[in-house]
């Protein structure tokens, strides 16, 4: 006999939320303060401390103007569109590309603040769950 569902789920299991929303700069004053005054180095750093090359945002600063001298309009910077989205997939937060798409484009330092934060939430877990490990508590 077959099993008829009757709703489907909305979410994926195990899905978690971000740890700070999109405006919770209050948070992190440091890197809010450092994304306002040099946007551009702390793109770069915030994917050195994701483990991506520190290079990689240059690409959303140079590829727009590279592409507007052809007359092809950008505008979803790229990079930050695919950190956001290998931000959520890493850490299994939930979302979608669409949300994805429309926070990158309103607003670039809100959504790479909290990506920021996120990873700086995840690796202090990480380093006191390693730190608890090896103490051998």
């Amino acid at each position: 006999m077959a099993t008829v569902v009757v709703q489907q789920p909305l979410g994926k299991a195990g899905m978690e939320a971000w740890n700070s929303g999109i405006c919770d700069c209050c948070e992190d004053l440091n890197s809010c303060c450092y994304a306002y005054w040099c946007f551009p180095c702390f793109t770069c750093s915030t994917t050195g401390d994701f483990g991506e090359s520190t290079c990689l945002p240059l690409l959303d600063i140079f590829g727009p103007a590279l592409m507007a001298a052809f007359g092809i309009g950008v505008c979803v910077p790229p990079v930050g569109l695919a950190m956001r989205v290998a931000v959520r997939y890493k850490y299994h937060i939930g979302g979608s590309l669409c949300e994805d798409i429309m926070v990158t484009c309103c607003c670039i330092w809100c959504s790479w603040c909290q990506m920021s934060r996120e990873i700086k939430a995840r690796k202090k877990v990480l380093n006191s769950t390693l730190q608890f490990t090896f103490n051998g508590h």
